[in-house]
């Protein structure tokens, strides 16, 4: 047997009287996990008897006006949305460069074309 240290000697008989040791304690565990089981309804809402309506709470109407009123403001917004991608300014500059120089940015097929054979 290879040599050992004293002091890993003195952990292992700790860890054999003290198996606790090895594991550790759950000191801040209070047993077992406290959180609503499921008990099968949707929502925690029991069915309601034939020929009955559902009451809304209060808050469930504000609810859906603001969510669906932001996504309907930011769907709008963003279809208004300036377009300033570096393609578009780039494209505007060297339509405005060509005509200052007196060049054409647009493309013209000659006005005499040869006929194609046929």
């Amino acid at each position: 047997m290879p040599p050992t240290h004293p002091q890993l000697l003195r952990a292992l008989q700790v860890t054999r009287s003290h198996p606790r040791a090895i594991v550790g304690y759950r000191l801040a565990s209070h047993g077992a996990p406290h959180y609503n089981e499921p008990g099968g309804w949707l929502f925690g809402e029991k069915p309601l008897p034939p020929g009955h309506k559902r009451v809304k709470e209060d808050w469930e109407n504000i609810w859906y006006v603001g969510m669906f009123g932001t996504m309907l403001a930011a769907a709008v917004l963003l279809y208004y949305k300036p377009d300033t991608s570096i393609q578009t300014w780039a494209l505007k500059e060297a339509k405005q460069r060509m005509e200052a120089r007196g060049e054409k940015y647009k493309y013209e097929p000659p006005s005499s074309s040869p006929s194609s054979p046929s």
